[in-house]
């Protein structure tokens, strides 16, 4: 009977996953697609960018409040509004504690966004989650910590998996500085390889994993896939607000937010995890990873479809009123010049006073 309690962990790592060499192949392709994306982000960031968010860091400010604020509150209200089990649990909370990810500067791109702000944030919450995503994960596991999962919660693996992607941004950082065209193509290549992997892993992990193991994967975790991003990209639209910035800047915020690290989250539980434990939870971060992709395509379409006039507007707007403010500037330039000055026409002429003869 006790073997029989538990075949879902089984099919998850003997027949689900297949043999060692495919989970072996598995781990290495989930390696390169974070190698890759780590170090295409290292290729976007400007040294020149980093000096002036260092002297007014809002950017800074808003990745900490958006990614490890709100994302793993929201994580882990969701969590126990749904009553997940510590497995699930601990995949939605990884997933809500990692910092944010590339799809967000290229949908950024997409609506107008700030691009700068989308590439500082990006950065920054991926250097702060060195020490804050082993806090968060720590702090709002301790729910379920009377499980065997939390309590072997393999925090140190965590760091040093996100110590192992400095590697590739800082070389990343250099390639911008030394080559800054062959930096433009790096981006573009992380970028397409993101959309790319992340395809190809959903297909060979649904695959090996197989349709009895993805059958015992909860409603409620696709349902926590569907409302998360969602909740992510109104928290970040609303964070924006309150800072009082322009619309462009909410929409890169709100989407900052909501677009998680898949490719990170994915990389952790694949390389830290003991797949006996973690079983089907894997998946996880492959269903947001679909769905965020699939909402923030939603929020692209309504904006090519209804936002863009607006934008256009308050761009011609800020046009007018800096041709308004020129004329102004050079009427006023006028006005100082042609005051005291004496013209050809009055340098020749000399003033004739009346005078009077004596009688």
């Amino acid at each position: 009977m006790a073997g029989s309690e538990q075949p879902p962990a089984a099919a998850g790592t003997d027949g689900g996953l297949g043999d060692r060499s495919l989970s072996q192949g598995l781990s290495v392709l989930v390696g390169l697609a974070l190698c890759v994306t780590m170090l295409g982000l290292g290729c976007a960031v400007e040294l020149g960018q980093l000096g002036q968010q260092l002297r007014r860091p809002v950017g800074v400010l808003l990745a900490l409040l958006g990614q490890f604020v709100a994302m793993p509150l929201l994580a882990f209200l969701l969590a126990l509004l749904f009553a997940l089990d510590e497995v699930a649990a601990v995949a939605v909370l990884l997933c809500g504690c990692c910092p944010g990810g590339n799809l967000s500067n290229l949908m950024s791109v997409l609506v107008d966004g700030d691009m700068n702000l989308s590439i500082i944030m990006t950065a920054s919450s991926t250097l702060l989650a060195l020490f804050l995503m082993p806090l968060c994960l720590w702090v709002y596991s301790r729910h379920w910590i009377n499980t065997a999962l939390v309590q072997l919660l393999p925090l140190g693996a965590v760091s040093l998996t996100l110590g192992s992607t400095l590697l590739p941004i800082g070389l990343g950082v250099l390639v911008r500085y030394r080559h800054p065209r062959a930096a433009d193509l790096l981006v573009k290549i992380s970028l397409w390889s993101l959309l790319v992997t992340l395809v190809i892993l959903f297909i060979l992990t649904g695959t090996m994993l197989g349709p009895e193991l993805m059958a015992h994967i909860p409603a409620s975790v696709y349902a926590i896939a569907v409302l998360m991003p969602l909740a992510g990209y109104a928290l970040g639209y609303g964070l924006a607000t309150v800072f009082k910035m322009p619309p462009h800047c909410r929409r890169t915020v709100s989407l900052e937010t909501g677009c998680q690290n898949v490719q990170l989250c994915t990389a952790i539980l694949k390389l830290t995890f003991p797949p006996q434990l973690i079983g089907s939870m894997y998946m996880f971060p492959l269903l947001y990873a679909l769905f965020q992709s699939a909402e923030a395509g939603l929020f692209v379409l309504a904006y090519k479809m209804y936002g863009r006039d607006s934008y256009k507007q308050e761009a011609l707007g800020e046009e007018e009123d800096t041709d308004i403010s020129y004329k102004k500037l050079k009427e006023e330039e006028v006005a100082d010049t042609s005051y005291g000055t004496v013209t050809a026409e009055e340098r020749g002429s000399v003033p004739m006073e009346p005078t009077q003869t004596a009688l």
